[in-house]
């Protein structure tokens, strides 16, 4: 692999080059908007393949050094990573710069799906194409489980801590944000007992005080970027109408989405259909499944989850407008904070990879995580084998009961060949999903 040392170039400063061109820069990051599918995992390969490998811009310490302390935050990591690369680059412009290109071209297109879907949902061949979509999305889902435990579970600790994180959410209904919450409390108790859970590698700090003032400043400035909008919706529209709803929501969802956008599905979907009543389950699915077929982050798909919550909710708009409307909310409120972390964070949260303590609560964040993913995996596979879904409830626990009698044996031999071609033949996501369309909208036009 091809690397760059500042040790030995002079325009190099901290592993990264200070001297490129803003107006090139731009062009590279458009470029990188524009094809950046795969999820985080290919977005990240594609970043470091551009930015390591071709352009030279940054050496791959320093690449590696900026990732981990991305995948410390909330919020989409590869978008984060974008922006603090353009940051380290270029300052706070080159930073927005970057962070808004990783993420403008993918919600523009998945937009436009989400317009043309409220439009034409209700066509057989937009359905067919659909249940194709659907069924792989069940498989794709299943791999990122497979992938995440892989990674994350190392050993008995962790390996509980994602059994009860399953068992809260799966039957408990216990919140997201509270099983991050206790999972992050356990890893901080169990690393002062067990320093072996902290498994985060140690780097070096910098040397030299934190910079308060510049962090605090940058704090203030993007939260009152991010929250007026919120304050200003809630005054004018009131605390019940629909865009302050997804406002406050999807506010709070930006600050939990530890472990990506998998993760916080599970949660989102509870709160979205069982709540707030803004879709239908196996529409999110649906919206999982245009997500992964266009650019950007994979949490590109609440803006689906808020076109439609505008486009349906009682507005006095015509309801494309409303939805356009609903999904730019949901894109402000999903992304902005992400700049509020980079900005006024990266000074100190970086200190933390060498604490035991701080990598012992990540550990068991991810660890929790794992099961939030089980759980969505199950949440989806029973939505899309089974026409009809039930539940039965003893006291607190509350278990899911399909109804037999309405199993679709289409449905389950498309995730099953898609599955086999994720998982056995490596084909990728994109392909696997427009070949599971294709498929539906035969199964369905016979």
């Amino acid at each position: 692999m091809t690397s760059l040392h500042s040790a030995g170039n002079p325009d190099m400063a901290l592993g990264v080059i200070s001297d490129v061109p803003f107006r090139e820069a731009l062009r590279v990051w458009a470029k990188i908007g524009l094809i950046n599918f795969g999820g985080p995992a290919g977005q990240i390969a594609l970043m470091h393949r551009i930015l390591v490998e071709e352009k030279r811009w940054i050496d791959d310490a320093r690449f590696l050094h900026a990732l981990n302390y991305c995948m410390l935050l909330p919020g989409p990591e590869a978008t984060q990573l974008a922006a603090y690369v353009g940051w380290l680059m270029h300052g706070t412009r080159g930073g927005i710069a970057a962070g808004v290109l990783f993420v403008l071209p993918g919600f523009l297109v998945l937009l436009g799906l989400s317009a043309a879907y409220f439009a034409f949902g209700e066509l057989a061949l937009v359905q067919g194409l659909l249940f194709g979509l659907k069924a792989a999305v069940l498989a794709i889902v299943a791999e990122a489980l497979l992938r995440v435990s892989r990674r994350a579970l190392k050993g008995t600790i962790s390996l509980t801590i994602a059994l009860l994180a399953f068992v809260a959410i799966a039957f408990l209904n216990v919140p997201f944000p509270a099983i991050v919450a206790c999972a992050a409390l356990a890893g901080l108790v169990l690393s002062w007992r067990e320093p072996a859970i902290a498994s985060g590698e140690s780097i070096e700090t910098p040397a030299g005080a934190a910079p308060w003032r510049a962090a605090i400043q940058a704090a203030l400035i993007w939260s009152i970027v991010w929250l007026v909008p919120v304050a200003l919706l809630g005054a004018l529209l009131g605390s019940r109408h629909v865009f302050t709803q997804e406002a406050l929501f999807f506010s709070k969802v930006a600050v939990v989405t530890f472990g990506g956008a998998y993760a916080v599905l599970a949660y989102v979907a509870q709160q979205a259909v069982e709540a707030y009543h803004w879709l239908r389950p196996d529409e999110m699915l649906t919206g999982l499944g245009l997500a992964e077929t266009t650019p950007g982050p994979l949490i590109l798909v609440l803006v689906f989850v808020g076109f439609l919550a505008g486009a349906r909710g009682e507005t006095g708009l015509d309801p494309l407008l409303a939805g356009t409307i609903g999904a730019t909310i949901t894109l402000w409120v999903t992304f902005v904070p992400s700049f509020l972390f980079i900005f006024a964070g990266a000074p100190f949260i970086e200190r933390l990879r060498g604490n035991r303590f701080a990598s012992g609560a990540l550990a068991a964040v991810t660890a929790a995580v794992v099961g939030v993913i089980a759980n969505l995996a199950l949440w989806f596979g029973l939505n899309v084998l089974f026409a009809e879904v039930g539940e039965l409830r003893f006291g607190p626990i509350e278990l899911p009961s399909p109804r037999l009698a309405t199993f679709d044996l289409a449905a389950a031999l498309i995730a099953l060949a898609a599955g086999i071609a994720l998982l056995r033949f490596h084909f990728g996501v994109v392909t696997v999903l427009l070949c599971a369309a294709l498929a539906g909208m035969v199964l369905r036009m016979l």
